[in-house]
């Protein structure tokens, strides 16, 4: 089976595919609208049949997959640094040249195609040679520019705003608000705000930014999802069933723990201190929508995320760096060498009923 990594990484090249291939359909209907109902004849036009027309809107597609694999796994990394202008005008240039390559290399072949001849036979590129020259690969040209932006403004919206809520926004699934069960982790930088006096603002800015990438993999190998950046403060959310299935949730912050452990000595060496956390985790019914008039967000709603929070902010009284809320350890499916640790029962702010919290020693996991 694929891991949660693979998937979450298919399920972002996949819509890239479909903007390919949506527009490849698009475009040649309206190619075939402005011929009067039939396809341009010339002598560099390639006249699709059946097969040519499933190939064609099929290259594109895959092309399309191709432009989305390089987008998140290359070119996220390349121009991480790289300010939004310089990086959409880099990545059009990259991305015209290389699309450009790739239909020189798909026109001869549907060409041969077209004209039942070998691929190597001196018609199928004196054909090519035309089509260099011709209006229609100006055309082609155009065509690829504007799907190209297309692909990197859904890139860069979709990297600013996030994957799930902008599908969500673009599918409507919270246009009406839905009540549905989830888990919410809240994550908390230790001594925020000392460590923020010690570097300076610029600095500290720094360090946060480093802080949440090196935390990044470990949220989406544990299949949740980033709902807020607050500050020096991460939540992160799943819903009910795939935070309880192999114990996503709790994995989660042990996860967290450990790539941030492995990264402390680069801590030390750049900003002089190995930065920690503390965490609270907790589950329950919320209202999810859309809300926002300038700006459109998808926002989770309800007594939980309050709670969540206050849950979070006992991990200093208490000691320890992770709290679990009664009703989600009752939830959890854990199993051999879990051992979860009663720390007392504890009145929330705002609440009348006392909880009671728990923690796992990361000691007595089995991973």
């Amino acid at each position: 089976m694929l891991s949660a990594k693979h998937r979450h990484l298919i399920a972002r090249i996949l819509p890239f595919g479909a903007i390919w291939l949506l527009s490849s359909i698009i475009f040649l209907l309206l190619d075939w609208s402005a011929a009067g109902g039939q396809f341009p004849e010339n002598d560099t036009a390639i006249l699709p049949d059946f097969g040519i027309l499933i190939y064609a809107v099929s290259a594109m597609g895959f092309l399309g997959l191709v432009v989305g694999y390089i987008e998140l796994t290359l070119f996220s990394r390349w121009f991480n640094h790289t300010t939004f202008l310089r990086k959409s005008i880099y990545k059009f240039l990259i991305y015209l040249v290389f699309v450009h390559l790739v239909v020189l290399i798909t026109y001869p072949l549907a060409a041969s195609m077209e004209m039942g001849l070998s691929l190597f036979d001196r018609e199928v590129w004196s054909k090519l040679g035309r089509y260099l020259t011709s209006v229609v690969h100006l055309n082609t040209v155009l065509q690829l520019a504007i799907v190209i932006a297309l692909s990197i403004v859904y890139a860069q919206v979709s990297e600013v705003i996030g994957h799930t809520t902008l599908l969500n926004l673009l599918t409507g699934t919270y246009h009406h608000p839905n009540e549905e069960d989830r888990i919410y982790l809240f994550l908390d930088m230790r001594s925020s705000t000392t460590i923020a006096e010690q570097l300076g603002h610029r600095r500290y800015f720094d360090l946060l930014k480093t802080y949440y990438e090196d935390l990044a993999d470990a949220v989406v190998r544990h299949e949740g999802e980033v709902y807020l950046y607050v500050g020096d403060e991460m939540i992160v959310s799943w819903k009910l069933r795939d935070g309880l299935e192999d114990n996503n949730c709790v994995r989660c912050f042990f996860a967290l723990e450990n790539d941030l452990r492995a990264r402390a000595e680069w801590y030390l060496e750049e900003f002089g201190l190995k930065p920690s956390f503390k965490a609270g985790l907790h589950c329950g019914t919320v209202t999810t929508g859309e809300v926002g008039v300038l700006k459109r967000h998808v926002m989770f709603t309800g007594d939980v995320l309050n709670a969540t929070a206050r849950i979070q902010a006992l991990c200093n009284t208490v000691g320890v760096d992770l709290l679990i809320s009664r009703p989600l350890l009752k939830a959890l499916p854990l199993g051999k060498g879990w051992h979860p640790r009663s720390v007392g029962k504890y009145e929330l702010r705002g609440k009348r009923e006392e909880l009671e919290l728990f923690t796992v020693d990361q000691s007595t996991l089995d991973a």
